[in-house]
């Protein structure tokens, strides 16, 4: 028997026919619709799920390419049902992608000004670059991670005429962090983890601010229960602490589509780069693909805070982008 004309998918010249051509794009467009959907399914049901979806729930605006080349398969497969399922997936990706939790005006009268950085300085290697930012930009109130032994000296020796006031976890590696402030600190327990996450109450102008330093593990493949339950410490503080005006900030290896964030979100803490119009600006990973980066380091703030000029800096030597926001407090609630 003719093996070429047995086979409806091949011409006698060995050419592939139309039908083959077509099962194959459905079948990648199957494959792309099948990954983003796992991972979307996960956003839909609010849960972070397991490795590799806590990883790529960072990226989840950058889905929107793999779905948008599944579509392009359904149509030159023409599978219509394909089709219908990668709009659906877009549909989703635009709906998620919107900004998440609480936003609005402060109610009272303003009180009181502060401005805040927050720095992840990758091991103590950017501390000179963090240095120069500090007398730049003139923070009031300084949140810096990953700031081990030679880091917590240097900032000491140069930034304790401007921030006499500290705050700080000491240790090796990522482990230290320190909360630099021009107010006065009464100190005050941190949230625990594997690094360090200290607590202070800030005299803001005779106004109490607490502040509390976030630095919870990152969500490797092998340590997804540990990032979650350290998230779940810092959002137990956000909850502990309602009654106090709070500036929680830090790397918090999590964005807004991560669940275990949004939880912090929902005790009505606000993010202040979303407040000014930057809730999906990247901050990591900043030397090697910034354009393609996600926001994992924020400044949350309680109601009483209005927030305003947002930027983040780039920082020599630190795989992460430093975050300035302007704070202005409002008197009650």
């Amino acid at each position: 028997m003719d093996t070429a004309t047995a086979d409806p998918t091949v011409t006698g010249d060995g050419a592939a026919r139309p039908g083959g051509k077509r099962r194959f794009g459905a079948w990648c467009a199957a494959l792309l619709f099948a990954g983003v959907s796992a991972v979307v399914g996960c956003r839909v049901a609010d849960t972070d799920g397991v490795t590799p979806v806590p990883q790529l729930l960072a990226f989840l605006p950058w889905l929107l390419l793999p779905t948008a080349a599944g579509l392009l398969f359904t149509l030159l497969a023409r599978w219509w049902t394909g089709a219908v399922w990668g709009v659906a997936l877009l549909g989703l990706l635009a709906w998620f992608i919107e900004p998440y939790g609480k936003t609005g005006e402060p109610t009272g009268p303003p009180v009181a000004e502060l401005r805040v950085l927050t720095s992840n300085v990758e091991f103590g290697q950017a501390t000179g670059a963090l240095i120069e930012a500090v007398r730049r930009e003139k923070p009031d109130v300084v949140f810096v991670q990953e700031c081990e032994y030679t880091c917590d000296t240097a900032l000491k020796r140069e930034l304790s005429g401007t921030h006499p006031h500290r705050q700080a976890v000491e240790g090796g590696g990522s482990e230290g962090s320190v909360i630099l402030s021009r107010f006065p600190l009464d100190a005050r327990d941190g949230v625990p983890g594997t690094m360090g996450m200290p607590g202070a109450v800030a005299d803001v102008d005779g106004h109490a601010v607490r502040l509390q330093l976030a630095h919870p593990m990152p969500p490797l493949p092998d340590q997804v229960g540990l990032w979650q339950r350290e998230l779940g410490r810092l959002r137990d503080a956000a909850v502990a602490g309602r009654d106090t005006p709070t500036v929680l900030a830090g790397d918090f290896n999590a964005s807004q589509d991560h669940a275990a964030f949004r939880r912090i979100l929902d005790t009505g803490l606000r993010d202040a780069a979303r407040l000014d119009g930057a809730d999906r600006t990247p901050t990591w990973p900043a030397r090697t693909t910034p354009a393609f980066g996600v926001q994992i380091d924020h400044v949350l703030v309680s109601e009483e805070f209005a927030a305003r000029r947002a930027r983040f800096l780039d920082l020599a030597d630190s795989d992460h982008r430093a975050l300035v926001v302007d704070l202005t407090l409002h008197a009650g609630r």
